[in-house]
């Protein structure tokens, strides 16, 4: 089972420390805005071949858009034995949450 976290927790998270944050939207998107540190791994790919890019001891937050698409990667990748967080509301509600 993976965790979730709201934008406000991922905030105060990213304060405290670096985290392994993955952005799973295509590249295009990617280059319009994302959260700061994050690497692009649009969701194709991760989930043609997640060990090329994850392993399994990290602790990887995921967030897509609007967080449908995470969750169901996170769903995916946690069965596989990946610990992962979904960003419940994705980018759209981080970009919300700052203002």
């Amino acid at each position: 089972m993976y965790k979730q976290i709201d934008t406000y927790e991922l905030n105060d998270l990213l304060d405290e420390k670096a985290l392994n944050l993955i952005d799973i939207r295509e590249n295009y998107k990617f280059l319009q805005g994302t959260i700061a540190d994050a690497k692009n791994i649009p969701i194709n790919y991760l989930l043609t071949n997640p060990s090329m890019y994850l392993n399994k001891t990290d602790e990887y937050y995921i967030f897509c858009h609007y967080g449908t698409a995470s969750t169901k990667i996170c769903e995916i990748l946690s069965k596989q034995g990946y610990k992962v967080v979904n960003v419940i509301g994705g980018y759209s509600s981080y970009v919300e949450d700052s203002k």
